[in-house]
């Protein structure tokens, strides 16, 4: 379980050399998408050529039919590496489809450090990291949208749970919207931004303190987490 870069250009400083030095030894890779994973190994100068390795895609469209085919080199005794978009696979990432087929058949899987936003977000907010539940993406529709953050806030102030979500970038501001208006004024609502990059902004304050100064939010990943202070 190969841990990608969360922001451009990062890769020397968030990529442990233990990472590096395992993928010198693997030449056959499940990744999210081609073009990224291979600038990616590109980055980090590690191959002669880029071109005698191998990737297969494994995405939310991957069929479990599919793996068999896919996880041929891993049967014939080579390694495999899975390399997500961004971040660690097997987090928010189909890269648990191959690790579950891999269990089946008892075939060791090795998960490497690297950076998660979800983590990092959540380490960085002040919020409780000792109960925490992701939830991916919000409802795409608005009313759905602001029933999920209601019944979520419930949750959170019932269990002292500390929520976590996702966002496309080009939604950060329509999504943030739907936090102000739904959440009570004494929530408190992290807005983590390029987190691990150059421009990275981790700020936690009340739901009415956002609403006092609102933020215009860039199309940059975010990580947007909300419950209470322990």
């Amino acid at each position: 379980m190969i841990p990608n870069v969360i922001s451009e250009g990062t890769q020397f400083e968030v990529i442990p050399a233990h990472v590096i030095k395992a993928l010198k030894s693997i030449s056959h890779f499940l990744v999210e998408d081609v073009r990224t994973a291979r600038r990616f190994l590109s980055s980090l100068k590690i191959y002669d050529s880029i071109d005698r390795l191998h990737f297969e895609v494994l995405n939310k469209d991957t069929k479990e039919t599919d793996l068999a085919e896919m996880m041929k080199p891993l049967l014939s005794g080579n390694y495999m590496g899975i390399i997500s978009e961004s971040g660690c696979p097997g987090v928010a990432d189909p890269g648990a489809k191959a690790v579950a087929f891999a269990h089946q058949r008892n075939i060791q899987v090795i998960p490497l450090v690297g950076p998660s936003s979800i983590l990092l977000g959540l380490m960085a907010s002040g919020l409780n990291g000792q109960k925490f539940a992701f939830h991916g993406y919000l409802p795409i529709d608005s009313k759905e949208a602001i029933k999920t953050i209601k019944d979520l806030e419930r949750e959170s102030k019932q269990k002292q749970q500390t929520q976590i979500f996702i966002e496309t970038p080009f939604r950060n501001n329509q999504v943030l919207d739907h936090f102000l208006n739904s959440l009570d004024p004494d929530t408190q609502l992290t807005i983590a931004i390029d987190i691990a990059g150059d421009k990275e902004n981790i700020r936690t304050k009340s739901v009415r303190d956002w609403k006092a100064f609102k933020p215009v939010l860039p199309k940059t990943p975010s990580i947007f987490l909300f419950g209470q202070t322990i």
